[in-house]
């Protein structure tokens, strides 16, 4: 199955459902994603956008349709598990650093345990990622000492030091004061400039209008519209985005 570019996709969802009792979160959901592309997910609160994030990185699982990440399905469990989500990085809402260990901790612990890299090495590639997302001196900091966009920022150099295929952002900036929310998307927009594969979450329109190639509209569970960014903001095809645009673009 080809991406919208021809290319061969990184992430290929296909028919996929999900439930929650009797709550239908995924209806069907067919989305790729290209090696090198930024795809933004939108829509209304309940739609299903951050379940999907989840289960591609089967945080979790589906229950029907299949997931194939690099041409490969999604492992049900054990160590095969364990390297797909070193290659899929997650960057949550709510950070997820571990609170009794330093940023640089945070960053090399990753790389050490499951890609058995050594720890002078991991070290300095942690470093050198701290340095590229703005927080190098915060190195010796717990999360709790430093602010919520730094402790963002230290969440994505942690996803980073995996050498991922691809990266999740889970709503990224939504837990964050409007001043952090610029210094996480600056970091955000320079990975996308350098070719790292995202699939971005995101109540962010200025994010989603300036640096995706796609935007994916969800709502109750199906996928409504996929389009460029230029095509969807100025001309949604469908009534519900029509809608959803109106309200969200008019504050």
């Amino acid at each position: 199955m080809a991406g919208p570019g021809g290319a061969n996709p990184l992430v290929v969802v296909e028919n996929v459902d999900k439930w929650f009792g009797d709550l239908h979160v995924l209806r069907s959901i067919d989305l790729t994603v290209d090696a090198g592309e930024v795809v933004v997910v939108i829509g209304p609160s309940g739609s299903g956008k951050s379940t999907l994030c989840r289960c591609i990185n089967r945080l979790e699982p589906i229950d029907g349709g299949r997931i194939l990440v690099d041409g490969v399905p999604l492992p049900e469990e054990g160590r095969a598990l364990a390297r797909l989500r070193a290659d899929v990085a997650m960057v949550f809402q709510s950070f997820n650093l571990f609170a009794h260990k330093t940023v640089l901790q945070n960053v090399t612990l990753g790389p050490i345990k499951a890609r058995g890299i050594p720890k002078a090495e991991a070290r300095e590639r942690a470093m050198a990622l701290l340095e590229r997302v703005g927080i190098a001196d915060k190195a010796a900091r717990y999360p709790a000492e430093i602010s919520g966009g730094q402790q963002q920022r230290a969440a994505i150099a942690r996803a980073l030091a995996m050498d991922p295929k691809v990266m999740l952002f889970d709503e990224p900036t939504s837990a964050l004061d409007p001043e952090m929310i610029k210094e996480v998307l600056d970091v955000m927009v320079e990975l996308a400039a350098e070719g790292t594969t995202m699939l971005v979450v995101s109540h962010e329109m200025g994010f989603a209008r300036s640096v995706a190639r796609r935007v994916v509209f969800m709502d109750d569970g199906a996928v409504v519209e996929v389009a460029p960014p230029s095509e969807f903001f100025s001309n949604p095809r469908t009534p519900r985005a029509q809608e959803f645009l109106s309200k969200v673009l008019a504050h």
